[in-house]
């Protein structure tokens, strides 16, 4: 298996730190808002890193962090004249709400960065007592100028970064490439006791400690969206190598930007679209085809045409399973050489760099051989067995039931769903009695409700 390393700019092998295992952590959201549609690019193409890393036997570890304090959500929290804490939680759990609508899996560790806040001070404090920091009016940086692998990650020198037209000038630090590891607290915002009084840390810093505390020292795989190789991930290493000597992560990986019909998305330009917003429009899988059909690295545009054309792309994959009728596959021939062949392509296409549009072709090839009427049935019936198994691996298929269930007209469908996300609000809002009564109504028209981890399934009773 090779990946692009971003430190490098070269694909590698990848070999992890255990033999067997992958450690890997991905950046969450800022939680002011509902996230919007290219931070979904993000989230889904690290679940199917997860998820292929897993179907390859590895034993996984997947952190994600929820940025709970920030700049971004006071502010929020002043405009709507509430709590931080109440901001945070409202579009925590949208994020929550939003990642399961999408298909994706619960990473095994999400941690609050409200909930490390003495782990974070605690570092902070080694990085000033051994030098690599210092303080200065209640404020903590870190001191670039005594790390001479800063800017490795990102290709940016320290000399690059003075002051300008990019760069704010700020007299308290050593250098402009110095960067915050714990801001004062000004009046009325959140705030910690500190070694250097009251504040709270800096974003870069809240990675680093939510990283390291379940994944060690150093991991295999940090992730997120290009746009956070700088500043971002660049002062997530510097503070890990000047900490401990040793890399945050071996391999970078960075997915490309999402435009908006040729253009960079901007509230100004009123082309700014949250993951919410198209999930009202289109199919979640839809989305995450679309998201697929192109490499992570490259740049993508987003158009309602290029949705519309990914949902029926999907309907092949469907009507090959009908025309085999898969739900009702007992034993299916898979002696089949032509198999092991596409499952091969499959892998060498994840392998080279998760090249996912190269093993969504290959979902094409065992669609077209499922609907085949010249193969044997058993034949078709393997393809269509592999082209499940496969789908999985990219998050397809995850209400395969329902999608095969050819009784239920597709408005019963939407009525039954709609209920369901009535069901999931009470639930979040704690309101028990009408959950229990929707769940119930529901059974007695047949329809049964699963409460899974990964969220509602639901099914006709037999």
């Amino acid at each position: 298996m090779k990946i692009y390393n971003t430190q490098t700019r070269n694909k590698e092998e990848f070999i992890p730190l255990e033999p067997g295992k992958v450690k890997l952590y991905a950046c969450g959201p800022t939680v002011y808002n509902y996230f919007h549609i290219g931070n979904a690019r993000a989230f889904v193409f690290f679940d199917v890193v997860r998820r292929y890393f897993e179907w390859r036997g590895y034993d996984v570890t997947y952190v994600q962090n929820v940025t709970d304090i920030d700049d971004k959500i006071i502010d929020q929290a002043l405009g709507e004249a509430v709590s931080f804490e109440t901001i945070a939680a409202k579009y925590t759990q949208a994020f929550l709400e939003d990642t399961l609508a999408l298909g994706i899996k619960p990473p095994h560790y999400q941690p609050r960065a409200t909930e490390m806040m003495q782990e974070m001070i605690d570092l902070i404090d080694s990085l000033v007592k051994q030098g690599s920091a210092y303080e200065a009016g209640g404020d903590v940086y870190f001191d670039t100028q005594k790390l001479p692998d800063y800017g490795k990650l990102s290709g940016k020198t320290v000399e690059e970064q003075l002051p300008g037209a990019r760069v704010a000038e700020n007299l308290q630090k050593l250098h402009p490439a110095d960067f915050t590891l714990w801001k004062a607290s000004k009046p009325g915002e959140p705030k910690w006791q500190s070694p250097w009084g009251e504040g709270r840390p800096g974003w870069h810093t809240e990675c680093v400690v939510m990283g390291q505390k379940y994944l060690g020292e150093t991991f295999d795989i940090h992730g997120g969206g290009v746009d956070l190789i700088f500043p971002h991930h660049e002062n997530e290493q510097a503070q890990a190598l000047a900490l401990t000597g040793k890399p945050l992560a071996r391999y970078w990986m960075h997915n490309g930007f999402l435009n908006i019909e040729g253009e960079k998305m901007s509230k100004s330009l009123n082309n700014f679209f949250t993951a919410r917003d198209v999930l009202g429009e289109y199919d979640a899988e839809a989305i995450r085809f679309f998201f697929l059909s192109k490499h992570y690295r490259s740049p993508i545009d987003f158009n309602r045409e290029i949705i519309a054309e990914s949902a029926k792309a999907l309907k092949n994959f469907y009507q090959a399973l009908k025309a085999v009728d898969y739900l009702n596959i007992n034993n299916p021939d898979l002696s089949d050489p032509g198999l092991e062949a596409l499952k091969q392509d499959f892998i060498n296409a994840m392998d080279d760099d998760f090249n996912t549009a190269k093993a969504v072709a290959v979902l094409f090839d065992l669609s077209h051989k499922a609907k085949n009427q010249a193969l044997p049935v058993s034949h078709r019936q393997a393809a269509a067995q592999l082209l499940v198994e496969l789908g999985a691996v990219l998050g397809f298929f995850q209400n395969l039931d329902m999608n095969l269930q050819e009784d239920i007209p597709n408005l019963s469908k939407g009525l039954i769903e709609l209920l369901i996300e009535y069901r999931t609000q009470a639930r979040a809002e704690k309101n028990w009695a009408l959950s229990d009564r929707i769940r119930d109504d529901l059974a007695k028209l047949g329809i049964e409700l699963k409460d899974t981890p990964s969220g509602i399934t639901w099914n006709l009773k037999e």
